[in-house]
């Protein structure tokens, strides 16, 4: 039985939601992803995730209600990497990808990923904040990771999961969370909305 509606087409937020046993459709057409939603001027790279977050869980229930669906819990994430305060979406071709990679070369960045979940109308919310430490790369390793296609539908233009994990020195944080849903923070917010795990 479907326990919620996940407003992602994400297949790594479908993964990790499976992994704990949570029942759920995707709302198809998706309401949300596809091209980054732009970061409003005077708004901070952390308040940007939030706000996306909470808007994709608003438009599913909006896009839900709509079309006379059976009212069920919405949950919606966003994750962002940010470098130095600047958000770091996705790339829009192999440039930008390389143009990303050499920024997050030998540098920590953060990953924010925003959890929101409506339930009866009301909205909970949660975040979770990694560090990541990538290694120096050099300009071969940034080609052959590009030739590979995987960076272009990533936040950052990589996945921790797939052949990146080889960039990774270290994190402080969430793995789950880098992958795109963070399942600590997400059990802690369903259980708060009165969703009980299996």
């Amino acid at each position: 039985m479907t326990t919620l509606y996940l407003a992602s087409k994400s297949p790594r937020r479908r993964e990790l939601l499976t992994q704990i046993g949570i029942a759920y459709d995707v709302l198809v057409p998706p309401p949300t992803d596809g091209p980054d939603e732009p970061q409003l001027d005077g708004e901070s790279a952390a308040d940007y995730v939030r706000r996306t977050a909470r808007d994709k869980a608003q438009q599913g229930a909006a896009w839900m209600n709509d079309r006379g669906m059976p009212i069920k819990p919405i949950l919606a994430a966003d994750t962002t990497v940010i470098l130095d305060g600047q958000v770091l979406g996705k790339p829009v071709d192999r440039d930008d990808a390389i143009r990303i990679l050499s920024l997050l070369s030998g540098h920590q960045h953060e990953v924010h990923t925003a959890i929101a979940l409506i339930v009866n109308g009301q909205l909970f919310e949660d975040v979770s904040v990694t560090q990541v430490h990538f290694r120096d790369l050099t300009a071969g390793d940034i080609a052959r990771y590009c030739d590979t296609g995987e960076p272009f539908d990533k936040a950052g233009a990589y996945g921790i999961q797939g052949l990146a994990g080889v960039f990774v020195a270290r994190i402080d944080g969430s793995f789950t969370g880098v992958m795109g849903l963070p399942l600590f923070e997400t059990a802690r917010l369903l259980l708060h909305a009165g969703i009980t795990l299996p």
